[in-house]
Formats: structure tokens, sequence, C-alpha cells
């Protein structure tokens, strides 16, 4: 009975949570729709462990084929920027042809892309790495705007626990990496990599059906790619697209520029593994509780909660030292989970008819600018004036635009959510 569920039908599915009040989601339907959050969290776990799993072992790789420091960080990059701009596209798409295809196809192009390694010179892995992000990107977003179509009652609460599955790998990667280059090899990386994103697919066919081929959407939801241009510049989305832009600078200064920080104070590397991996669960067992707030209370404020929260952390931070320092660090990683997965929450509900996937596609891909552009900034800044000034420049400068934010209008419709 899998491929069933009364209250989405195959012709109605890429519809449902737009035009249905949040009040009357089919309560026998929820048993279906939590196995389905489970499919598309370990598609969205695809994208992170697949990033992750590499980029954490490309320094074995670099000394293998004689390439410098440059290179690794162009390798790191590439993932990001095929994410960048694919992902708008495969939100225009799959609004268009339907999510389930887009979905198969993100995945389909990610396996090939990881199992293609095995057959190319190893010269060659920017090529791979590029490839690799283009199906996250697709993968990615498909999967996160179908927890808020399946999730009209409850949706921040799943998109907590979408994010924190989510985030499982980037926990799970590093380590699991170390080990296979070390026991068989760099190349088992991408084995492994292929390995998971193929169970992905297989469970995906689970998923409710999209619209049947050939169907065409009706003509007041035709999404134009001048539209989809439009939608980067939508006044109600850019104060939140600011929000996520700034929540991944701090998500570069923590998980990054942490362990710098800690190098500088005296930290032995087991002790600054240990710190970060306390900021990283933070992080990670946030979420979820994050998404309950969203729903119980206003989403808008939990955001700006969070970006206090995150920002208040990281100026903190390189002041401590001992269990304070562990203290802050959690108080800022709770910050960013919350502004991580309530800001997903908040953009799905100011979507207009027929325009989720591209919205939400959209705000993934500001997420991938401020993962590109966030270490660059704290890198300069602690390269010219030292650690200290740079985590105190970025958590100020976060908390100036959460002022000018927490003014605009979208923050301030308070009374809506």
């Amino acid at each position: 009975m899998l491929l069933h569920m009364p209250s989405v039908t195959e012709g109605e599915e890429e519809n449902v949570p737009q035009s249905k009040p949040s009040g009357t989601q089919d309560a026998a339907a929820l048993p279906s729709r939590y196995w389905y959050l489970c499919i598309l969290a370990l598609s969205g776990f695809v994208t992170s462990f697949g990033a992750h799993i590499v980029a954490t072992n490309l320094p074995a790789y670099a000394e293998a084929v004689g390439v410098g420091a440059f290179m690794i960080g162009v390798l790191i990059a590439a993932y990001d920027f095929a994410e960048l701009f694919a992902k708008p596209l495969a939100g225009f798409l799959a609004d268009r042809h339907g999510m389930k295809l887009l979905l198969i196809i993100g995945l389909v192009i990610f396996i090939l892309g990881s199992l293609l390694f095995l057959l190319l010179s190893p010269r060659l892995l920017l090529l791979v790495r590029f490839i690799q992000g283009v199906g996250a990107a697709a993968l990615s977003t498909v999967s996160i705007t179908l927890v808020a179509r399946y999730f009209t009652v409850g949706r921040g609460k799943a998109f907590g626990l979408y994010n924190a599955l989510k985030g499982a790998g980037y926990v799970m990667a590093p380590a699991l990496g170390g080990f296979l280059t070390y026991r068989f090899g760099f190349s088992m990386i991408f084995v492994v990599a292929a390995g998971v994103g193929f169970l992905a697919l297989l469970l995906s066919l689970f998923l409710p059906g999209a619209r049947q081929a050939g169907g065409q959407l009706e003509e007041d939801e035709e999404l134009s790619l001048q539209q989809l241009v439009l939608i980067f510049t939508e006044p109600r989305l850019l104060p939140l697209y600011a929000v996520i832009v700034i929540n991944m600078f701090l998500v570069g200064i923590l998980f990054g520029f942490l362990p710098v920080y800690l190098y500088a104070i005296g930290y032995t590397p087991v002790q600054s593994g240990s710190v970060v991996s306390v900021a990283t669960l933070s992080y990670l067992l946030a979420q979820p509780l994050a998404g309950y707030l969203a729903d119980t209370v206003e989403v808008r404020l939990t955001v700006l909660l969070g970006l206090l929260l995150a920002a208040l952390g990281i100026i903190v931070t390189v002041f401590t030292s001992g269990m304070t320092l562990v203290v802050v660090v959690t108080v800022a990683g709770v910050g960013i989970g919350t502004v991580w997965t309530n800001s997903d929450t908040l953009v799905s509900t100011l979507v207009e008819k027929g325009r989720l996937g591209a919205s939400m596609g959209a705000a993934q891909s500001f997420k991938e600018f401020g993962d590109m552009t966030g270490p660059l900034l704290i890198g300069f800044l602690t390269q010219v004036y030292g650690v200290r000034t740079g985590f105190v420049t970025c958590g100020t400068l976060a908390l100036l635009c959460l002022v000018i934010l927490a003014r605009s209008h979208t923050f301030t419709r308070t009374g809506e959510r």
C-alpha cells in the first residue's frame, strides 16, 4: 500500500500543500508521510555525505596525484559551484515536469558521476565533482520541496527531522571516508557514495507518482524562465535570502575556523576535535526541536532568535576556553541549526502557488553562495587581523543585519504563519 496515499493521488500530488488548508491534512496519511520523509531525508543525506566524504579526504588524493592546496580548494568549490547554479533550475524543472522525475534524474546523475571516477584518470576528479554537484543539486532541491508538499501540518517538525537526518552525512562522512581511504584506497569513497545514492534511488520509487507524463500545468501556474529570475528578487523573500546567507557565513566560521582559534589557544587535536563535535551535535540535535517550535510559535520569531544566538555565540567564543567555551559553541550551534531549518519552513509558507520548487531551489542556492563566500571572508579577516578580529567582525556584522532584517516587512508580519 506504499504506492497509494488517499490524500495525495497521482494527479494531485504536486498541488496539495499549496491549495489545501493547513488544518485539513488527513491524519490517516501521516504514517505514509513519515515513511516518505525518511526516503527524502536519505536523499538529502546523499548530498551531504557525497560532498564531505570526498572533501575531507582530498589531502590524500592531492599527495597521490601531486597537486597542491589550491587544487584542493578548487575541488571542494566545484561541488558547491555546480549546486549554486543548478538548484534553481532543478526547482524550475520540477515545478513544470514533476518532482519525482527530477528526484530520480538527480540520483541517477549523482550515481553515474560517482562511478565515473573509476573509469577516468584521477586527474579528472574536477569533472567528477562537478557532475556529482549537478546531481546533488537536483535531488537536494526536490527532496526538501517534497517535504513541504507532503506536510501541510507539522511542516516545521518535518523540516527539522529532514535536516537533522541529512546533516548526519556531515558527521559520518569524514570518519568513514578516512577509514575507506586508508584500507581500500581513495577510489572506494566513490563506490560507497554511489551505493548510498543507489539505495536512495530504489526507495524513491515508493514515493507517490508525480504528474502524468506530458501533463501540463494550469495556465495560472506556468513559470517562465523570466519569472524564475524574478524569484531571486521577490521582495517577500529577499530578507529571508539575506538571513540564509548570513547564517551560512556563521556556519563557515563555527565549523571551519573554530579549530583555528582552538589551535591558537593551545588545544591539542583531540581536544579541538571534541569541541567541534559538540558544536556539530548541537547544530544537528537542535533542528527537530526548532522545527517543533516553528509549528507552535511564530516561525519568524524563531528565525530571528536563532540568528541572535548564533551571532552572539560566535562573538563570545573567542573570549572563552574550557567548559565555558563548550557552552558557548553549543549555543552557537543551536542558533545556526534553528535558522537552517526554520528559514526553509518560512520560505515554503511565503511562496506563490506553483512556484514552491523554484523558490526552494533559489533559497538553497543562496545557502551555497553563503557556504562559498563565508570562509573567504573570515579567512581574509583572520589572515590580516587575527582570528579574534575575524570572529568578532563577522558576528557583529550578523547582529547589524539582524536589526535591519527584524524591521523588514517580511519579519514584522508576525500574525501570519
